[in-house]
């Protein structure tokens, strides 16, 4: 069984940045994409940004260009690093591992 374990999210300003990290147990991490989804109160799970097992990223419209994902799979971690960081973006973000295993979710919220 994977556990996926996030953690970084918080409360920041608007404009300011975050990294969010997604820790697996087990070594099948690196076979598979990894995938970092949010919802907002009120709103469907969207999935913002994928990153596949050799390194190709795609992202929501949504964060394009201001949101990067990676992956350490030597580390069986990955990554979210946003920056310019607005109102809208608070939700609650959950890695996944091909769809298969799921975080717990980090809260992040964006406000003055």
């Amino acid at each position: 069984q994977v556990q996926l374990v996030e953690s970084g999210g918080g409360l920041v300003q608007p404009g300011g940045s975050l990294r969010l990290s997604c820790a697996a147990s087990g070594s099948i991490f690196k076979m598979y994409f990894m995938g970092w989804y949010r919802q907002a109160p009120g709103k469907q799970r969207e999935l913002i940004a994928r990153i596949g097992s050799g390194g190709t990223t795609t992202y929501a419209d949504s964060v394009n260009g201001r949101f990067t994902i990676s992956r350490d799979n030597a580390r069986n971690t990955g990554y979210l690093q946003m920056t310019n960081l607005k109102p809208e973006d608070t939700a609650v973000y959950s890695c996944t591992l091909a769809n298969m295993y799921w975080g717990q979710g980090t809260q992040v919220t964006v406000s003055s």
